[in-house]
């Protein structure tokens, strides 16, 4: 029996003694971020690893540290991302661990010249989770990195990092994860789009201006193409329109005069092809529920009403017609038509034709209703 016990004693060691060879914490350098950029004269990649820093990662409930912890930023180039990757694991110790990567951001020089091969070669990497956020900027892509959030927070408290629902606030545009991305990027009559970051100079400041980063449109591409910058404002109402859970602040106006500020739930939105076409042709139904955040002149809720379908109206088909011109389908129109239509699609494909026009769009028909007033008081 005593045989058997240190049998059970030594064999428990051996078992233990398997996770001596893991790593601790503070043993590896843990790549929260990743940054690519292109030059298309040279032809070569540069990537940026944004390091974490596990010294002020999470928010204190004391003082702030007095002396500011810096953002640890690397940087090489290379003839492909994978060969400028390889030249920063011999200098850097402790040594790069990809784990926890959460954020790809990609510079507009990617997106013109080398999109579809950077996103083949990001999909098929197997250190990159599909649930991992991509944006895009127009700005360097080492100054969008070295930003941090407010009150000196860490860089994963910026808008770089959120990626939940339950994080996002009113007006704020949605994140795309990796797998949505190339879900939509590869599919033949779907727009794919990516979050544009931009830094912002002006709206806080300390001491002195202390810059932000945020999301100030959308990057189309559609084909494996990309086409063209949404503004921020167009991207907002294409966001509420197309995304479960937004919510969007408006100023509703008559004849330039503003009548009320209001904010949109999440709409529902209908499109009914026409029968024997060769292309796409529709009508779209759009019905939401508002509040009434503020009442700035007196009018019947009837009217009231009225303002807000045709805010809804004119902007769906100003967005759809701004399409139409960048020949891109913003509003995703064709997504479910050629599904249903498989014959026509081939047809369209063979013609090379954009399969949308602006009398394409027959009607659009909105209703609404206003579910809060907010104290304010109408004669129903």
């Amino acid at each position: 029996m005593k045989r058997i016990g240190y049998i059970i004693s030594f064999t428990a060691v051996i078992l233990l003694s398997g996770c001596t060879g893991s790593k601790n914490i503070q043993d590896l350098t843990y790549i929260v971020a990743i940054g690519m950029d292109y030059d298309d004269e040279t032809k070569e990649f540069t990537v940026y690893l944004q390091a974490l820093d596990f010294a002020n990662v999470a928010k204190q409930e004391g003082p702030l540290p007095t002396e500011p912890i810096p953002i640890f930023i690397a940087s090489a180039k290379g003839e492909t991302l994978n060969l400028a990757v390889s030249k920063l694991y011999s200098k850097s110790e402790p040594p790069l661990f990809f784990g926890h990567v959460k954020t790809l951001l990609v510079s507009k020089s990617i997106m013109t010249h080398r999109s579809k091969e950077v996103m083949q070669e990001i999909g098929k990497n197997r250190s990159l989770r599909h649930t991992l956020r991509v944006l895009t900027t127009e700005e360097k892509i080492e100054d969008v990195l070295k930003i941090k959030a407010l009150f000196n927070y860490p860089a994963i408290y910026t808008v770089l990092f959120k990626g939940s629902k339950e994080e996002l606030t009113t007006d704020e545009i949605k994140p795309t994860s990796l797998m949505t991305f190339l879900r939509d990027y590869y599919e033949p009559m779907e727009v794919a789009k990516l979050p544009n970051i931009k830094i912002d100079k002006e709206s806080w400041q300390s001491d002195k201006a202390y810059p932000i980063i945020y999301a100030d449109g959308y990057a189309l591409f559609q084909k494996q193409k990309y086409i063209d910058k949404l503004s921020w404002s167009d991207a907002l109402y294409v966001n509420w329109l197309l995304e479960k859970n937004s919510t969007l602040t408006r100023k509703i106006t008559d004849k330039g005069k503003l009548i009320a500020v209001v904010e949109y739930s999440t709409p529902k939105r209908k499109i009914k092809y026409e029968e024997g076409t060769t292309f796409p042709q529709f009508t779209m139904e759009v019905s939401a529920q508002t509040d009434l955040v503020e009442k700035l002149d007196d009018v019947s809720i009837n009217k009231l009403k009225q303002l807000i379908a045709k805010d809804i109206k004119n902007n769906i088909t100003f967005i759809y017609e701004t399409g139409v011109d960048k020949k891109v389908d913003i509003l995703n129109i064709g997504e479910k038509w050629y599904r249903k239509h498989p014959q026509e699609y081939r047809e369209l494909q063979k013609s090379g034709e954009f399969y949308l026009k602006k009398d394409t769009l027959k009607k659009v028909d909105v209703k609404i209703q206003v579910f809060h007033f907010n104290t304010y008081k109408y004669e129903r």
